[in-house]
């Protein structure tokens, strides 16, 4: 016997069922996940505030929930700020999931300021609650004090030392007859808009031990975007700058690490560098138009164009190495120095005489991308000399122009360049051809602060222990 139902039964028993699921599920073994139950935000600078994180709670039942409370155990003065769904905290009550459904929250941070010098930790938990149950997300930032500088103009001979890191936000300019010097494990973090002009000098004075060494980089320390290049413009040593010394720096992660303009007044090299390491700029790591620098033992790695020396000017190059290799974050395709003399402005060339001297040096990037990693320039009749000796280098054609003596045409075997793990260390591997390849020369230590062999040292700017 067949039933039949009429239509307001019909609808009635839909009524009914539609009433269960959209019902509020009082039960208290009603369950919700969260995505994750820590919550951890990396070294934040005081003052400034941190990027925004986020995770989910999620209602695993088949019937509408509601939240009562999502609250900062820490309630108003917490350094903690919390945002469910566009609600802002730091107590939301009375939120209503639906069946299977999500809510986000989201969660920042803004640390006081304070004298403390080494990082510091908070701490503060997020509490759930539903049904008579409870549930915790845990918080947990590293702060840092720092010394905050926005839109800086700098006058006078000034001292950076190292008790608290510098923030600098904006430019930062170093007027004329003015010097900055930075003194040993002064660390420099910089803003995306915080380009550094030199108009007089700065004067960088680090140590071989790692806490001792200055660093310039991004001002975000966590991960991902602390390997981010162009995090930060760069330095520029504009026409009239002098007298600039870097010595055992990192810079890290700029778009153009450092430029160099023009010729300093009265002869001598306008930029030295000892013991230095530029890595992961977008663009260049060092920029020269018609300038003059000298290198010791520093490493130029991974940046879009490591090093261009254009338009000229006056180059030595001593046991460094310029070393590119494709990462997560870009792809090598562009040789690691390109030298010339000359520049196009508006369509026009223009010439200069240069000088450029490179002794065991190490010139090489990935296999098969870029095939040769030196490119020499000439335009013109100005004065022109490029040399390289004792060195290691990735070249197919060797144009007749330059000087060469004594360059070694094979892989120098670093010991590691893993661009997937982003993990590289260009130290020399047991049976590297750059070993005991060098002329003698004048620079007793490498790029480590340890000693090099009398007589026979290794190319590049790390010497094999």
């Amino acid at each position: 016997m067949r039933t039949f139902f009429t239509p307001l039964i019909y609808i009635a028993l839909l009524t009914l069922f539609g009433c269960t699921k959209e019902s509020l599920l009082t039960d208290p073994g009603a369950r919700i996940t969260t995505s994750l139950d820590t919550l951890h935000f990396d070294t934040l600078f005081t003052a400034t505030g941190s990027f925004t994180q986020k995770f989910t709670i999620k209602n695993q039942n088949d019937q509408k929930l509601n939240i009562s409370s999502i609250r900062l155990a820490g309630g108003n003065s917490s350094v903690f700020n919390i945002n469910v769904n566009g609600e802002p905290g730091p107590s939301i009550t009375n939120m209503e999931v639906g069946a299977n459904d999500s809510i986000h929250v989201f969660v920042n941070a803004s640390l006081p300021s304070g004298q403390q010098q080494l990082p510091f930790i908070v701490q503060d938990s997020i509490e759930i609650n539903w049904n008579g149950n409870a549930q915790w997300v845990q918080l947990d930032a590293w702060g840092q004090n720092a010394r905050y500088i926005r839109n800086g103009i700098i006058t006078a001979n000034t001292s950076w030392n190292n008790e608290l890191p510098y923030v600098i936000q904006g430019a930062l300019t170093i007027n004329e007859n003015a010097t900055l010097q930075i003194n040993a494990g002064t660390r420099i973090y910089l803003h995306a808009d915080a380009v550094m002009f030199v108009d007089g000098s700065i004067r960088v004075n680090g140590d071989s031990v790692a806490k001792d060494r200055v660093v310039f980089s991004g001002d975000r320390l966590d991960e991902p975007y602390n390997n981010f290049p162009a995090s930060w413009p760069g330095i520029y040593l504009r026409p009239k700058s002098n007298n600039n010394l870097f010595e055992y720096a990192i810079i890290n992660n700029a778009y153009q690490a450092i430029i160099t303009e023009g010729q300093q007044a009265g002869g001598g090299k306008k930029l030295t560098m000892n013991q230095c390491i530029i890595n992961n700029a977008w663009d260049a790591g060092l920029l020269a138009v018609n300038s003059s620098a000298e290198l010791n033992n520093c490493l130029i790695s991974n940046c879009g164009k490591n090093v261009q020396l254009v338009y000229g000017g006056n180059y030595s190059f001593n046991h460094c190495t310029l070393a590119s290799y494709s990462n997560i974050w870009s792809v090598h395709k562009d040789p690691v120095l390109l030298v010339s003399n000359m520049i196009k402005i508006n369509e026009q060339v223009l010439t200069s005489p240069l000088s450029a001297n490179f002794t065991n040096t190490i010139f090489w990037g990935d296999a098969g991308t870029v095939e040769n990693e030196v490119v020499a320039i000439k335009e013109g009749d100005a004065s022109y000399f490029v040399s390289f000796s004792d060195g290691l280098w990735k070249m197919v054609v060797i144009p007749s122009y330059i000087t060469v003596l004594n360059m070694i045409n094979t892989d120098p075997q670093f010991l590691n360049n893993s661009g997937i793990e982003y993990a590289y260390d260009f130290r020399l591997a047991d049976g590297s051809p750059a070993i005991d390849k060098g002329s003698n020369s004048s620079l007793i230590v490498d790029l480590d602060g340890k000693n090099r062999k009398n007589g026979q040292p290794d190319l590049g700017a790390y010497e094999k222990q």
